[in-house]
């Protein structure tokens, strides 16, 4: 594989391990919850606006699946303390577990893919992750690497 189609692969590859971790457990919520839990798991509070930016929706399609969040448990939302007119959303205590959950139940359904990996190909996953994980920390947090 050439240097210009490697990073749309891992893209393409990463979405598609997502979707086969949700279907094979029968995981219905959307990704977008998990991305977002994952957010605010990462980079703490975040207003509303910033999550829809993040997950490429709208701000009211946001509002729309943080009222859901809510209405769950997951999240809670506040008037920002700095601006009365926003709204900063924290994740929850429940939140939390919910999320170590979907990610234990996601390391269970896709680690047996990965079983017959030898200690080479586990290092260059390690790196390769480590490395991508560098590359979005800018994304997830606004912090420079």
């Amino acid at each position: 594989m050439n240097r210009p189609d490697v990073i749309p692969s891992l893209v393409l590859s990463g979405y598609a391990l997502g979707r086969i971790a949700a279907q094979d457990a029968g995981n219905e919520a959307p990704a977008a919850q998990w991305r977002v839990l994952s957010l605010l798991a990462q980079a703490g509070p975040r207003r509303v606006g910033e999550l829809a930016a993040s997950a490429r929706t709208t701000q009211p399609g946001m509002t729309r699946l943080l009222g859901t969040l809510e209405r769950d448990g997951l999240v809670r939302r506040s008037p920002d303390p700095e601006d009365s007119r926003a709204t900063v959303v924290t994740i929850t205590t429940r939140g939390t577990e919910a999320l170590h959950a979907w990610r234990e139940e996601f390391r269970a359904i896709i680690a047996p893919r990965f079983s017959d990996l030898g200690d080479e190909d586990w290092a260059a996953l390690t790196r390769a992750a480590e490395i991508l994980a560098a590359a979005t920390a800018v994304a997830r947090t606004g912090e420079a690497r």
